[in-house]
């Protein structure tokens, strides 16, 4: 039987063993404070607060914008999935287009021929489209924003971080072989010590140079930034105008549904004893009534009798007519006291419009 054993350079091994182990001891002694410790400059530190200070605001910024776009943390959640997995995401409702299809399911069992029917399919259909410019803000701004911040933060600081950890490798290499320098006593043993702190300055100094180059690019990645923001506030001032569209549209909309306007009729007996008769009342365009200026003596009539004696009823349709009103005794504050011939009536107060300062009235 043949086995293929991967081919290992016990040399590397060893050496790369050993590099390990003085990086360990050099920066236990760093924690120490029993060594000292090649400090970088001043420039390099202000470009690495910066990196460091972006990186965590960035961070933060997309997440929060994610929170608002996609409130419930469970369909982030299976958002992220779905795109490390490289598959479409499922089509979910909102809670709007949830709200307008149960307003529009309703409307129609309540009848589409009736008001409030028909009212709750306008509206239902008016949280339609707003549910639809959610969703187009929501991936308007998942392509103009999230993603190019996200995409950032995956590249090119993950690229920042890796090679910043590589210099702070040969950082600790090259303190390692200046120690030994330091520790060298025999001339062989310092020839050698010193030939590997020169490799390990030369590699010190090249990553450097790459570190900085990379850190001085976060200057170029905030201006894309900018131009990134800028594109999420243009998106939702759209989004917001199209809101705004069509709620005025729906009210509208509303506003020309005609309404039947309801009618009161008051089925009474006459003092006397008489056969009973009806007053129908409703408000009007053109009639009006005055104010009767000798009210009939059976006005004084106590209102418990009063609503003993007549019942209220509610027709639909509308149609005028002309009564006189006068205040109940006592004064009530739902209802007035109307009279019209032989005919008398208590006369809800939300049916009555004052028409002059002599208490004419529409009903």
């Amino acid at each position: 039987m043949n086995i293929n054993l991967p081919n290992f350079n016990v040399k590397n091994l060893v050496k790369e063993a050993g590099s390990t182990i003085s990086r360990v001891v050099q920066l236990t002694e760093e924690k120490l404070g029993t060594t000292e410790r090649t400090e970088y400059d001043l420039h390099f530190q202000n470009l690495a607060e910066r990196a460091d200070v972006t990186k965590t605001w960035t961070e933060k910024i997309v997440r929060d914008t994610e929170s608002v776009l996609i409130p419930n943390p469970q369909n982030r959640v299976e958002d992220f999935i779905f795109e490390k997995i490289e598959k479409s995401k499922p089509k979910r409702l909102s809670n709007l287009e949830h709200l307008a299809l149960d307003m529009i399911e309703a409307g129609g069992d309540f009848g589409q021929d009736l008001p409030y029917g028909q009212a709750l399919i306008k509206v239902g259909q008016a949280e339609q489209k707003l549910g639809q410019c959610e969703h187009d803000f929501i991936a308007t701004s998942g392509i103009c924003f999230t993603q190019p911040l996200r995409k950032f933060l995956d590249g090119e600081m993950k690229t920042i971080s890796k090679e910043r950890g590589i210099l702070e490798t040969k950082r600790l290499d090259l303190d390692a072989c200046k120690n030994r320098v330091k520790k060298a006593r025999s001339m062989l043993g310092q020839q050698s010590a010193e030939r590997d702190l020169r490799v390990a300055q030369a590699e010190f100094d090249r990553q450097s140079e790459i570190t900085k180059l990379l850190l001085d690019g976060i200057s170029t990645s905030q201006a894309s930034h900018l131009r990134h923001l800028h594109a999420f506030v243009q998106a939702q001032v759209r989004y917001y105008k199209q809101c705004g569209d069509t709620m005025e549209q729906l009210q509208r909309e509303l506003a020309k549904m005609q309404h039947p306007k309801p009618r009161l009729r008051i089925n009474s007996e006459d003092v006397d004893g008489g056969p009973p008769s009806s007053v129908s009342m409703h408000s009007c365009d053109s009639d009006s009534v005055a104010l009767d200026s000798d009210p009939d003596p059976d006005q004084n009539k106590s209102l418990d009798n009063l609503l003993e004696d007549f019942r209220i009823e509610f027709d639909a349709s509308a149609i005028s007519t002309v009564i006189f009103v006068t205040e109940c005794s006592p004064v009530n504050e739902d209802y007035m006291y109307g009279k019209q011939g032989l005919m008398k009536g208590l006369v809800p107060r939300a049916f009555v419009e004052m028409l002059d300062e002599e208490h004419d009235i529409t009903l």
